[in-house]
C-alpha cells in the first residue's frame, strides 16, 4: 500500500488519537481524519498547534515519521523510531563494522547513480544530458576522482542557467530544493530505520554534528527528482505561476510533496518513490550484512 504523506498548517489544531485513526480538531471540531495504517510521514507546519503524547506513540510504532517545521516552514527535526526491527542490536553491530573497502563501494555506486539520475532529470527538462552518462560510468571506487563535484559544475548551469548557484541560505529557488531535499531526507530515515540501520552511522558524510549522516549519504541520488519538480514550479508548467512568483506556499510545498508518490524505475519495476526508497534501504543492508554486492537505487 502507498504510505500518505500529510501536512498539517492550520494553526489552532489539536491532533490526537481515537480507535487507529489521527484526529485534527480545531475549535471543538473535527476537521479532519486519516487512518494512521495510512500513513508514511506526517508533517506539522505550525507554532499554534498541539499534538497528543498517545498520537506521537501510535505514530511511532506505525514507523511514522513526524516532521517538524521551523520559522522558514522547512523541516527543522524528524522523529524516528528506533526499536521497530526484532534484530536491531545485531543489525547495528554489524553495520559498524562494515569495512571500509565496502563503504568506498556502496559510496561510488551511490555517485554513479547520482550522476545519472542527474542526466535522467537533464533530459526530462529538454536538456542534454550526454556528458553527464559518460561521466557516470567512470566513478571509481569511494569517487576518488571527486566526479560528483565535476559533474554537479555543469549539471546546475544546464538545468537553471548561469546564473544559479547552490546555496542553502539563498532566499530564491533554492528555497524550493531545500524544502524538497528536507521532504526525501525524512522519508530515507525512515526507510533506512525500518531495515533495522541506524541512520546516525554513514558511508560517506561524515560530520559530528550530522544526526543522520547515512540519510544524507543515500538520498543523494534521489536529489534529480526534487531537481525536476523544481524546475517545473520555476517555469510554470506545474503552478501556472511565473518564475519570480514561485515561493514556498501551499500550492508549491504540496507539488513538491507529491514526489514521494511518484512513480520511479526500481530493479525494472515502476514503484512509488516511497516504496522504492524501502527496497533501496534494504538493499543497502544486505551489502553491509554481506549478502550482497551491489545497492539497487531508484532511477528517474
Amino acid at each position: 500500500m502507498i504510505k500518505r504523506t500529510v501536512e498539517i498548517s492550520t494553526d489552532g489544531c489539536h491532533v490526537h488519537t481515537k480507535l487507529d485513526q489521527l484526529l485534527i480538531d480545531k475549535d471543538g471540531e473535527t476537521i479532519g481524519t486519516v487512518p494512521v495504517e495510512d500513513l508514511g510521514m506526517l508533517i506539522i507546519d505550525s507554532y499554534r498547534m498541539t499534538i497528543t503524547s498517545s498520537a506521537m506513540r501510535l505514530l511511532s510504532e506505525k514507523n511514522v515519521a513526524v516532521v517538524f517545521t521551523d520559522s522558514k516552514h522547512l523541516p527543522a527535526s524528524i522523529t524516528i523510531p528506533f526499536s521497530s526491527h526484532t534484530i536491531q542490536t545485531k543489525i547495528l553491530n554489524e553495520q559498524v563494522a562494515v569495512s571500509l573497502p565496502v563503504k568506498k563501494r556502496l559510496w561510488a555506486a551511490v555517485v554513479s547513480s547520482k550522476i545519472a539520475n542527474q542526466a535522467q532529470a537533464l533530459e526530462i527538462c529538454g536538456k542534454d544530458g550526454t556528458s553527464l552518462r559518460e561521466v557516470s560510468r567512470r566513478v571509481k571506487s569511494g569517487d576518488a576522482g571527486n566526479l560528483e563535484a565535476f559533474a554537479a559544475k555543469q549539471y546546475w548551469k544546464k538545468l537553471l542557467g548561469d546564473g544559479f548557484k547552490r546555496d542553502r541560505e539563498a532566499m530564491d529557488s533554492n528555497v524550493l530544493l531545500n524544502y524538497g531535499y528536507a521532504i526525501v531526507r525524512a522519508a530515507t530515515t525512515r526507510a533506512i530505520v525500518g531495515t533495522g540501520l541506524h541512520p546516525g552511522f554513514g558511508i560517506n558524510h561524515k560530520n559530528q554534528y550530522n544526526p543522520f549522516p547515512l540519510a544524507d549519504d543515500l538520498m543523494e541520488p534521489l536529489r534529480p527528482f526534487v531537481d525536476v519538480r523544481v524546475h517545473r514550479l520555476l517555469n510554470g508548467s506545474a503552478t501556472g505561476n511565473e518564475p519570480e512568483n514561485c515561493t514556498l506556499d501551499r500550492r508549491t510545498k504540496q507539488e513538491l510533496l507529491n514526489l514521494l508518490g511518484d512513480d520511479c524505475k526500481y530493479d525494472g519495476r515502476k514503484l512509488p518513490l516511497l516504496v522504492a526508497l524501502g527496497y533501496y534501504a534494504a538493499s543497502v543492508k544486505q551489502i553491509m550484512m554481506g549478502e550482497s554486492q551491489k545497492p539497487l537505487i531508484p532511477e528517474l
